[in-house]
């Protein structure tokens, strides 16, 4: 293991919430008027906060409609979250691994800490996650790079020790902007080869491909 710690982007990296985050697009947009979003475009939000979600399928940047978006999504995809959120395979066994082998593993997503808890917690994964940093808790979204400076201040591990692993260019731009280095993991709507602009050391099709590269 060449690194001191693991952190983790999570929607489409070590999680699947695909179910919920459809629902709560579909519940918010109809509620405002627009049209039912096609799922792949719906997909494609995935790993943005929802303000820009919501402009991204309507072209509405107000703030007040962002804003109202974000409590109707809420409304529909909260408590159905944890109820189908599924860990892509290999995620447990990566986890698992990890803690075994003494490498604290951390998350930071732009979803919220509390509910990042309750879905890990749902998968028998919680106790193998060091820390769980969620967009509230960040004063900008990635690809700035505070998120992943706070994780790893509070794990003590200095950038270049630190693997970011991710599945959108936000995410290898985020590392990039941190000083850490990047996993590129192939579960979400990113083809590998957007990736090609960004310093990576790693580009895996899923999360046993990254366990092997890790020598776990």
């Amino acid at each position: 293991m060449d690194y001191q710690a693991v952190i983790f982007d999570f929607d489409y990296t070590l999680g699947d919430a695909t179910l919920s985050i459809v629902e709560g697009y579909r519940h918010g947009l109809a509620a405002l008027g627009w049209p039912e979003p096609d799922l792949e475009a719906v997909r494609r939000t995935v790993g943005y906060t929802l303000e820009h979600g919501y402009t991204m399928l309507t072209g509405d940047d107000d703030p007040e409609h962002q804003a109202r978006f974000r409590a109707l999504f809420v409304e529909a995809a909260h408590e159905l979250q944890p109820a189908t959120t599924r860990l892509f395979p290999g995620a447990a066994e990566l986890l698992a691994a990890l803690d075994r082998a003494g490498v604290p593993a951390a998350i930071v997503s732009t979803k919220r800490s509390d509910m990042l808890r309750r879905v890990l917690e749902r998968q028998g994964a919680l106790s193998w996650c060091r820390l769980t940093g969620g967009g509230e808790q960040v004063s900008a979204p990635k690809p700035h790079p505070e998120g992943l400076l706070r994780a790893m201040e509070a794990l003590k591990v200095p950038p270049e020790r630190a693997l970011y692993c991710g599945d959108t260019v936000m995410d290898a731009e985020a590392a990039q902007r941190a000083g850490a280095p990047f996993a590129a993991v192939l579960n979400g709507t990113t083809p590998a080869e957007a990736f090609g602009g960004f310093p990576r050391v790693c580009v895996a099709e899923d999360l046993w491909a990254l366990k092997k590269f890790l020598k776990l």
